[in-house]
């Protein structure tokens, strides 16, 4: 329990700073009076999050394929995974970067943007979506860290890039009166310095990667993709589900898709622990399944799920006390104001669920099974989510939408808890169970294998 809080406390801190000045971010843009620019913010934010998320996705592959060579005790291996990695991730981000820009008005316009918020949701994207680049090399570095178990030194890259970040935005945005421009070009230093630092921390102090060449390219290459696919599609799910979820609040007017959006600044602050938790203990059933500890995996496991439940309940009544705080810094008035209302006291408590699918969805990227963990997110947020939130939103409004989130949480997340206990659990016997049936099998003929 102590490494799993150590390594969750120090990401967490990192991760939850980060999404704090984010939050912060749309505190100064509410200043200048003007709906549509939050609104224009959410519609960014919800084709943002699919590129992200495949950043994400990326991340956790890297962190599951260098933490098992760590575990080996290979860590030459473990340095050319992590360069090969870093490579191939910049490659598809920068794909991903061109295809949103080329479609960003058709991806605002499916998700129901008009008008001059969708305008601006268009310059927003095109200013920041270059930088996503530079955010895939400073992510990967972070993972390799992680793998590695320099929790700390994770931290500090996302720390120092958002205190950066929470210096400029109100110069940019206020004082020199750039307004949504300003964010956007924020954001972009922001990446800028999540680059530098996960490069100077992973490559330069620690000297964790390696400088890739084509044959180490092609030799990690088929072993890196075959986790980052899963993992990417896993992590999909989450903007998939947001951005169905936008277009089903976005009938319900500016004022509905304001609140979605300091819901969604909300939730990454809020529980930053829970999302941390799942980066970190990535790392750790890396390195004990490398080294074949099996009893290390059921406890973190089993402790991973008691913090989780812990921080949930904590944050949910810290939220509950805060709501008409929140609804004033943010300037939510009726419709939005119900909205963040049903979040603080249905959709908080979702996250009960949202913890145990977050560990699962860990255990089995790590341990070899990540298409479970592209299953069951995919089923939170299309096959329930979706349809849930729409029937919900018809009786309850645009707080049916929280309503319907909660529910497809609580469902997929117990399935979740007991299915990733149940193969982790597993583990050491289907081990046992392999090596005698090597045992039993003859020795080949050599006589088969001699030159001739």
């Amino acid at each position: 329990m102590g490494h799993v809080v150590r390594m969750t406390a120090t990401g967490a801190f990192g991760i939850t700073f980060v999404f704090l000045v984010d939050a912060a971010n749309l505190v100064w843009i509410a200043q200048l009076g003007d709906p549509r620019l939050v609104a224009a913010i959410g519609f960014a934010f919800a084709i943002q999050f699919f590129s992200v998320s495949s950043g994400v996705g990326l991340m956790i592959a890297s962190t599951a394929m260098v933490s098992r060579s760590i575990g080996e005790g290979n860590r030459e291996k473990a340095r050319t995974q992590a360069g090969a990695a870093m490579v191939t991730a910049a490659v598809i981000q920068a794909v991903v970067a061109t295809l949103v820009i080329v479609l960003r008005h058709d991806l605002l316009a499916l998700a129901g943007a008009t008008g001059e918020t969708a305008a601006m949701a268009a310059r927003y994207l095109l200013i920041t979506m270059p930088s996503l680049v530079l955010m895939a090399i400073g992510l990967i570095a972070s993972g390799v860290l992680r793998a590695e178990g320099f929790g700390a030194k994770a931290m500090y890259i996302t720390l120092l890039s958002g205190a950066l970040l929470m210096v400029i935005d109100p110069v940019l945005i206020i004082w020199l009166g750039w307004g949504l421009d300003g964010a956007a070009i924020g954001l972009l230093l922001f990446r800028v310095a999540l680059m530098l630092l996960g490069l100077y921390f992973a490559a330069w102090q620690n000297k964790l990667i390696a400088r890739p060449d084509l044959t180490a390219l092609r030799t990690v290459l088929p072993v890196y993709l075959a986790i980052a696919v899963p993992a990417i599609a896993t992590q999909m799910a989450t903007p998939v589900g947001n951005y169905l979820l936008t277009m089903i609040m976005a009938p319900f007017g500016d004022d509905a898709v304001a609140a979605w959006a300091v819901v969604g600044r909300l939730t990454v602050v809020v529980f930053g622990g829970i999302f941390a938790l799942s980066g970190a203990i990535g790392g750790i059933f890396g390195q004990n399944y490398g080294a074949g500890y099996y009893a290390r995996l059921r406890s973190t496991y089993r402790d991973a799920l008691i913090f989780c439940l812990m921080y949930t309940l904590t944050m949910w009544l810290a939220l509950f006390w805060a709501t008409p705080y929140v609804s004033a810094l943010f300037g939510l008035t009726g419709q939005g104001a119900d909205v963040l209302r049903a979040f603080s006291i249905v959709g908080v408590g979702g996250f009960i669920f949202v913890g145990p699918l977050f560990v699962c969805n860990a255990a089995f990227n790590s341990l070899g099974k990540p298409a479970r963990s592209t299953l069951l997110n995919w089923s939170k947020e299309a096959a329930i989510g979706w349809p849930a939130a729409a029937l919900l939103a018809i009786y309850f409004g645009a707080s049916g939408v929280i309503y319907g989130q909660a529910l497809a949480s609580m469902l997929v997340g117990t399935l979740a808890c007991f299915w990733g206990w149940r193969y982790v659990a597993g583990l050491e016997g289907a081990r046992k169970r392999a090596l005698d049936v090597a045992a039993l099998r003859p020795y080949p003929n050599p006589d088969r294998y001699r030159r001739r």
